[in-house]
């Protein structure tokens, strides 16, 4: 009998446990489509040129985008990158790690590190273990002290300052959003030229890439 029954506890709890999978896996889905419902939502309403040449189409892209973020409540790329450190350094104790998992982010990210600030980084990290004599912790308060100090050498040397970050999130979002045109231009030139090949195009005449307008594809 009290096998039965503990066998029977088993299964309810099992079965327990997999309607709050399924109930938790629902939720999702309709979190996701909800979203993905309003992105389209915007994107029938507002104009996209497929001129990543063409700097004000380009803005008019990244608005565009941000506007489908806002109200679909999505991440900027600067806040998924922020997401993505803050898990990836999760539980990392020493500085080194650290900041060459801030360099593996940014190379899988496809960012350049033009001003070549990495490398001061580094420097100027090895400087301060061979003041202390040791590997730097992030727990150590005082060495990372002494790093933060020659970090903000660093950003007053390459001009750049905290007050400027939501400039530079917004050059992000537009240097992302040309590369995102250019990619949907590929796209629809390619189509273009698929279509070309069939034999019922053939005396049709391809528009400019530009002219077309995507809401009439949604």
């Amino acid at each position: 009998m009290a096998r039965i029954l503990s066998r029977s506890t088993r299964q309810q709890s099992m079965h327990s446990a997999t309607a709050a999978t399924c109930e938790m896996l629902k939720n999702i889905f309709l979190d996701v489509k909800k979203k993905f419902e309003t992105a389209v939502g915007v994107l029938r309403k507002e104009k996209i040129t497929l001129a990543p040449e063409d700097p004000a189409a380009v803005d008019q892209y990244a608005k565009v985008m941000k506007t489908v973020r806002e109200k679909a409540g999505l991440y900027s790329e600067s806040e998924r990158i922020q997401f993505t450190i803050k898990s990836r350094t999760d539980g990392i104790q020493d500085a080194r790690s650290y900041l060459l998992v801030l360099k593996d982010i940014r190379i899988k990210r496809g960012l350049t590190d033009e001003l070549g600030a990495e490398t001061m980084m580094m420097n100027a990290l090895d400087k301060v273990e061979k003041e202390i004599k040791k590997p730097l912790m992030r727990n150590d308060k005082k060495g990372m002290a002494l790093l933060n100090e020659e970090f903000n050498k660093i950003n007053q040397k390459l001009g750049i300052r905290k007050e400027d970050l939501p400039k530079y999130e917004e050059q992000l979002e537009k240097k992302i959003a040309k590369a995102q045109l250019e990619e949907l231009k590929k796209d629809a030139l390619e189509a273009m030229e698929t279509q070309k090949k069939r034999e019922e195009f053939n005396d049709e005449e391809m528009p400019e890439v530009k002219s077309l307008d995507i809401r009439n594809m949604l």
